[in-house]
């Protein structure tokens, strides 16, 4: 079987919280994680940069052989992947696609909330975009959405301070901020993949009643169904139990911290 992995793409870490649970739901398949890390954090650069990164990283996945490259990253997902599905795609590769990790959980979160006002905490480049606003608002209209920017939360994560003390600061503020905005919100979407490693500290901070959505195990979940939808597209992608990993900084680097997110050692090769 020729090796036709599925793509996962993020631009530091965080994408690697969604492949775990995608292993888990659908193992059967090969995987190629590419992180730019050399590039991270992408949450406050423009959309133009977004877009320049985002197009290269999928171009470089096509080149290995993925037919299929999720966008497990928030701000790509929320300023990459429209023009690049849209624009892109019909003239480099017709027959490839390309995933984000937005519109899975959009179509979910609405159905999770019972006073019909919902937050979401994310990058500001995630909460500039209005993508979860635009997404959310498109399957439920009827639905309140506040949104909160929590800069300092990637930086806590990838410098492994998640979980301490001075950690409780900056997300008791955020917190504090989003319910102050809205104090109906009983549903709250974690808006970046880094933000796992940061729940039970968030949980911590929220009222009993309210629900805190995670958004790998939907997007999980929605790929599995995605794939049983299009077996033409589950056909060009192989199943010969390999993981790769590779990075845009250099591999000890990525090594290192990898393991957090992902919950286990692996290997990794330098982009190139």
């Amino acid at each position: 079987m020729q090796y036709r992995p599925i793509g996962i793409f993020d631009s530091g870490f965080g994408g690697l919280t969604v492949l775990k649970e995608i292993e888990r739901i659908i193992p059967q398949y090969d995987y190629l994680y590419f992180g730019d890390n050399a590039r991270a954090p992408y949450g406050s650069r423009s959309f133009e940069a977004v877009y320049a990164y985002t197009l290269e990283a999928v171009r470089w996945l096509f080149d290995q052989g993925c037919h299929l490259v999720i966008l497990a990253c928030n701000t790509a997902s929320a300023k990459a992947l429209r023009t690049i599905q849209q624009n892109d795609l019909p003239r480099l590769a017709p027959e490839k696609r390309v995933l984000g990790v937005i519109r899975p959980v959009t179509e979910m979160v609405g159905k999770m909330t019972r006073s019909r006002h919902i937050g979401i905490l994310a990058t500001a480049g995630t909460v500039a975009s209005q993508s979860y606003v635009i997404e959310i608002k498109k399957h439920f209209p009827e639905v309140n959405v506040t949104q909160e920017a929590c800069p300092m939360w990637v930086p806590l994560v990838e410098n492994n301070e998640f979980d301490s003390d001075g950690a409780d600061y900056f997300v008791r503020q955020h917190i504090h901020r989003l319910f102050s905005a809205d104090r109906l919100i009983d549903t709250v979407v974690l808006g970046c993949t880094h933000y796992p490693l940061l729940e039970n500290k968030i949980s911590r901070f929220l009222s009993s009643g309210i629900t805190l959505v995670s958004q790998g195990i939907i997007v999980a979940k929605s790929l599995a169904d995605y794939l049983l939808r299009h077996p033409e597209i589950a056909a060009r992608c192989s199943t010969l139990g390999r993981r790769d990993f590779y990075s845009s900084e250099t591999p000890e680097v990525f090594e290192r911290s990898a393991v957090l997110f992902y919950g286990r050692s692996l290997s990794c090769r330098k982009m190139g």
